[in-house]
């Protein structure tokens, strides 16, 4: 972002400051498109505000508050981010902004590890995010298992300590024109701390109702001057730790053990192992709740004047160590007499390895670092901003407690499953001059090219993750005779041929205008052009802004643009295999997949998500894919009609063409392969046939929606101040076209559907419509109190038919926090998240043998209920 030197953050930092607070102080409610009011900020006895919020997105040049902003923008303090209780970026974010939402679970995979985000109902890779106004990179993980945002690579916003940020900024409208691909949904700056006499220490510690699911998080701040001319260093460390917890029911097998059948003159009898008596029927049920996690996350913000110059630094370095139950596995069991339901039978807890069964672990190493340096400075009266951003996110994928039953008991029971590796390099260069003359008012004229490489890397893991071996059960053992299922338990590793790389560079310049043609009415108007390469094309967008001020305190606004999102280099080339068997029937049934086979004999087949490039890919009609294009229209109106009591209400409608998704499961058996000359390629690598997905531009989508803010302020006096707050979001997505089942599909099958109803459903319906935040903060001597409700709307979780469908009821969500100032320096709290310990309805379909789904998965307020938590603040 470019200002002029008269904008200089160094000579604007106590108003800064100010405003940090005034946002801070707002407590758990919603402090967005307001000033609040309180110690830090100056006020009248009418609690009148004397401090605009100062805004730097969305806008360039001259800054802008809040109120007289031409698109809606949020402004979060820090310290607010720091007394909801959570001890996750993404979770505090959930928690303030009504149109963000953060499944509770939503899937297996690294979804639990990186959990898909929406903004405004859109996937949040959709929605642009930045660290001091620089592009921040994605995960390297594919939410390829998600149900929300399933394929998505969003930003890992846990990577960035919530103790550096001073600020974040949420533009709530697209804004490609001015920033690039991805800012279709919005745009979400994070505003890093630079303050010179911080020195602080923070440990907040809680756990939930039912004693599990502890959390502990640790922060440290340090801030000092650098040089002698109004420099800065500010570094923070941020460490948090949350340990597993589980909503299962106990599992309802009828047996957990192998029982023994005795038949005496004709009358079966089944005597259960006598271990089935004090079994844990919980053991098998951890999958189902957050796991665990270990994030250590450090930042550093600077700035140093030379000469004529602002010298500036900042990034992150992060590492993460994850574990998540992924699966639970019963102990092996043969068919038993007078076994109707229940459990099915399992053949891969191979008694040798793993006598009570196992749940697999699966465990996710990530190390993250993004680094900013540039300078500023002014030309020829043209400011000038020029920055390099390095940034790289490494994951490691390891499976732990788990076998690969087709090597037998001589199996590792520890795999490398895969390394995904993103890399990404953008260089900036931004100029901004106000001009006088040509019009009644400044024009502000701001230009600026940008270049961007990227370069995507999947690794292939331990060979023992992915073959199939020819390990037989022995005699004695249930089975007896028979093969284990191949692959591993609960996941698979990457194969040699679904590893690679791919990398690409893009290129755009921009300009963007920005006038007040009368003294109440604002127009600006961006455009922005952008090439990429590896067959991904030209993308042009534009942006026109308007605000017109009616009455003193009234405004109207209003944008329409145009947007896009490039495919990210994952969706491109990610590929992954999982292998399923079976064996051949005895005649006269001794067809496989519509295949002869021989009675007895094991065969395989692969599950895949095929590269869109490959040849396999194509040959089931998949196409390169394309960017993503939308056009964004928004209307609002701002009030302020009255001392402290501001209103803001914003509709929109986002059209989305060609949104990219995975397509449904294409279950394709031999003869369905060889029915056609042209899927000879897919029958001679697969034989015995295979089920394969891809991604694709696949669908159209319109979202509509609405904004509602106020807030309001009052001084009581004696008794302190109140600050009151209210916010409602309302979006809903609807499919505008459905690309058609490629021919090549519907001559091998006929009932073979591109998109099929449970995935419209997930982008529909699967996240709540309406969410509604209502916050209190009252404020007197040394305490702080602040309450918030939270209602979460009705949402949907589809079945691959219309009966298995579970429709979710709203639910309120209370959260309290109540602060102490023990002394000038030392602050205690308290609090706690879901007061009430609210869980989602008891509809969702419980797995009989883990005890697992009794809540469903998509939760917005997770699944665990009610938690509580204390801190301890100390300034130095």
């Amino acid at each position: 972002m470019i200002l002029p030197e008269r904008f200089n953050t160094s000579r604007w930092r106590p108003a800064l400051l100010a405003c940090a607070s005034v946002a801070a102080i707002a407590g758990p409610g919603y402090a967005a498109d307001t000033t609040t009011t309180g110690p830090a900020a100056t006020a009248d006895a009418e609690g009148t505000n004397a401090v605009e919020s100062l805004i730097v997105t969305g806008v360039r040049g001259a800054r802008r508050t809040v109120a007289d902003s031409p698109a809606p923008v949020d402004v979060i303090g820090g310290e607010q981010l720091l007394t909801t209780g959570k001890v996750g970026l993404k979770e505090v974010l959930n928690t303030l902004i009504p149109s963000f939402n953060l499944p509770g679970i939503n899937g297996g995979g690294t979804s639990w590890t990186v959990r898909a985000i929406t903004l405004r109902g859109l996937n949040g890779d959709q929605a642009l995010f930045l660290v001091n106004g620089k592009r921040r990179h994605t995960t390297a993980l594919i939410n390829n298992l998600a149900r929300v945002g399933r394929g998505g690579a969003p930003v890992d916003l846990d990577f960035i300590p919530a103790s550096a940020i001073e600020r974040i900024e949420v533009l709530r409208d697209g804004a490609s024109a001015q920033y690039g691909s991805d800012a279709i949904a919005g745009v979400v700056n994070i505003i890093l701390k630079d303050g010179v006499d911080e020195r602080s220490f923070s440990y907040t510690g809680g756990q939930n109702y039912l004693g599990d699911g502890d959390t502990r998080s640790a922060t440290l701040n340090w801030g000092r001057p650098l040089g002698d001319n109004g420099g800065f260093l500010h570094l923070a460390l941020n460490w948090k730790n949350n340990e597993a917890a589980s909503r299962s029911v106990p599992s309802r097998a009828q047996y957990i053990y192998q029982p023994t059948v005795t038949t005496v003159n004709g009358v079966t009898t089944v005597t259960p192992d006598p271990r089935d008596a004090t079994a844990d029927r919980y053991y098998w049920g951890k999958s189902y709740g957050p796991g665990e996690e270990d994030i250590l996350a450090a930042s550093y913000n600077a700035e140093l004047p030379w000469r004529d110059l602002n010298l500036y630094a900042s990034g992150t370095l992060s590492h993460r160590s994850s574990k998540k139950n992924t699966g639970s596995f019963l102990p092996n069991l043969a068919p038993v007499a007078g076994v109707t339901a229940g459990r099915p039978l399992n053949r891969n807890s191979l008694p040798e390895v793993y006598p009570d069964g196992f749940n697999a672990l699966r465990r996710i190493f990530e190390l993250d670092f993004q680094s900013s340096f540039g300078a500023r400075g002014e030309t020829a009266g043209w400011s000038w901003d020029l920055s390099t951003t390095l940034a790289q996110d490494h994951a490691q994928l390891d499976g732990q407690n788990t076998l690969n039953a087709t090597l037998g008991p001589s199996s590792p029971t520890y795999f490398h499953l895969s390394t995904h590796e993103f890399r990404q390099w953008t260089n900036n260069l931004d100029v901004t001059r106000e001009i006088t003359g040509w019009l009644r008012n400044p024009l502000q004229v701001s230009w600026g090219l940008e270049h961007r490489y990227e370069r995507f890397l999947i690794e292939a893991g331990d060979e023992a993750s992915y073959i199939v071996g020819d390990y037989v059960i022995p005699a004695g053992q249930p089975f007896a005779g028979l093969r284990p299922n191949p692959g591993l338990a609960s996941y698979a590793g990457t194969a040699p041929e679904d590893a690679g790389s791919a990398s690409r560079n893009s290129g755009a310049a921009y300009v963007d205008l920005g006038t007040n043609l009368t003294k109440t009415w604002y127009v600006g108007v961006a455009g922005r052009y952008e090439r990429y390469g590896k067959g991904v094309g030209d993308t042009t967008s534009g942006k026109l802004t308007t605000r017109w001020e009616f009455l003193p305190g009234y405004a109207v606004r209003a944008t329409v643009s145009n947007g896009f999102r490039a495919p990210s280099l994952g969706q491109t080339i990610f590929a992954t295999s999982t292998i399923n068997g079976s064996l051949c029937a005895a005649a006269p049934n001794n067809i496989f997949r519509g295949a002869p086979c021989t009675p007895g004999e094991y065969l395989t087949f692969p599950t895949k998500v095929l590269r869109t490039d490959s040849a396999e890919a194509k040959a089931l009609g998949a196409e390169p894919l394309k960017p993503e294009k939308s056009t964004n229209y928004s209307f609002g109106l701002t009030a302020e009609p009255f001392a402290g009591l501001r209103l803001t209400l914003d509709s929109y409608q986002i059209d989305i063409d060609d949104r990219i998704v995975d397509t449904s499961n294409l279950d394709l058996s031999v003869t369905q392969l060889a029915s056609r000359a042209d899927l000879a390629p897919l029958l001679a690598r697969f034989p015995q046939g295979l089920t394969a997905t891809y991604y694709t531009n696949a669908v159209s989508t319109r979202t509509t929606g609405t904004d509602f803010v106020a807030d309001y302020g009052v001084n009581l006096g004696e008794f302190g101040r109140l600050n009151l707050n209210a916010a409602y979001a309302f979006n809903k997505t609807k499919i505008t076209k459905l690309k058609a089942t490629p021919a090549v599909l519907k001559a091998v099958n006929p009932n073979l559907v591109l998109f099929d109803r449970q995935k419209i459903a997930d982008l529909t319906v699967g996240t709540p419509r309406e969410k509604i935040i209502l916050g209190a903060q009252w404020l007197r001597g040394a305490w702080n109190v602040g309450l918030r409700n939270t209602r979460h709307g009705r949402y949907t979780e589809a079945g691959t038919s219309a009966s298995l469908d579970r429709t979710y009821s709203p639910k309120w969500i209370t959260d309290l926090d109540i602060g102490w100032q023990v002394r000038e320096t030392t602050s205690v709290a308290i609090g706690a998240n879901n007061l009430f310990d609210k869980h989602p309805d008891k509809i969702g379909i419980i797995n009989a043998d883990q005890g697992t789904g009794q809540f469903g998965t998509f939760s917005p307020f997770g699944i665990t209920g009610g938690y509580y938590y204390a801190r301890l603040t100390q300034r130095f």
